[in-house]
């Protein structure tokens, strides 16, 4: 059963490829389907098939009616459908905001989310008349650290401590410039300020010479889902360009954007 419409890669995982056959099969079995069926559709012993199903439960993939004993998908599919959906309706949205604020800042703008402790880029909007000549090495798709700039600082403000402390441990704070905060502790208080604020501001922290601020975007239900950025040279946008201008841009702008989403301000956290 073809798992794809691409070419199947030669170093392909054989658990995943048994567990998202798995997933297919009960996709296709609305009324579920027993673990001796399913293990003789994809053709492994039942044990096997009994470990697999084990595993995807744990995770939320996989359910099971306690009357019948038959497998069905599991709702963490349904989570994350929405939030893929949520990601495409978020980029939507955006568009005309994100270029409207490049076009009256004359700078480049992003937008990311959060994803397994990485920022991810979902969007870029970089004037074709860039006036300093200057293209940054961002780009849709690239994943950096999340703590050493303004999007990822906005982003890591919203989260639990616990889960803010899980994340450090497991990917640490790499220095990017001599700028990059890198202890623990400062950064938590930093963060605490950004959360108080509204924004972040990217002191020369990931990329020499480049200065950003940035602020959440909150869906309907007041959480932090993405956070945007105007980016440009620090020789161009100092602190005070940032403080009596661009931080306010920045912030409007995502708020409109919030509020596109259903965000209404009492529901921020």
């Amino acid at each position: 059963m073809p798992l794809n419409q691409g070419l199947k890669p030669s170093n392909l995982v054989q658990a995943l490829e048994r567990a998202f056959s798995i997933l297919d099969i009960l996709g296709q079995s609305p009324q579920g389907i027993s673990i001796r069926e399913l293990s003789t559709k994809i053709s492994l012993p039942k044990g096997t098939t009994h470990r697999l199903l084990s595993s995807l439960a744990y995770f939320g993939y996989v359910r099971q009616d306690s009357k019948t004993r038959n497998y069905f998908l599991g709702f963490k599919l349904v989570e994350l459908g929405n939030l893929l959906l949520s990601q495409l309706d978020l980029r939507k949205e955006a568009e005309p905001f994100l270029r409207d604020l490049a076009e009256r800042t004359n700078e480049t703008v992003h937008m990311v989310f959060l994803d397994r402790g990485e920022i991810v880029y979902i969007d870029k909007v970089e004037l074709d008349h860039n006036p300093s000549g200057l293209r940054m090495a961002s780009r849709v798709g690239l994943r950096n650290p999340a703590h050493s700039s303004a999007v990822g600082k906005v982003l890591l403000s919203d989260l639990p401590e616990e889960e803010l402390n899980s994340l450090i441990k497991e990917k640490g704070l790499p220095k990017r410039t001599e700028n990059t905060i890198t202890d623990f502790l400062p950064l938590k208080e930093h963060l605490r300020a950004v959360r108080t604020q509204g924004y972040a501001i990217d002191d020369e922290e990931n990329e020499k010479g480049i200065r950003c601020v940035a602020a959440p975007i909150y869906n309907e239900t007041g959480k932090v889902v993405a956070a945007i950025s105007i980016s440009a040279p620090a020789f161009r946008v100092t602190k005070k360009v940032i403080q009596e201008s661009l931080k306010k841009e920045v912030m409007e702008t995502a708020f409109k954007i919030s509020q596109r989403l259903g965000f209404k301000r009492n529901k921020a956290k």
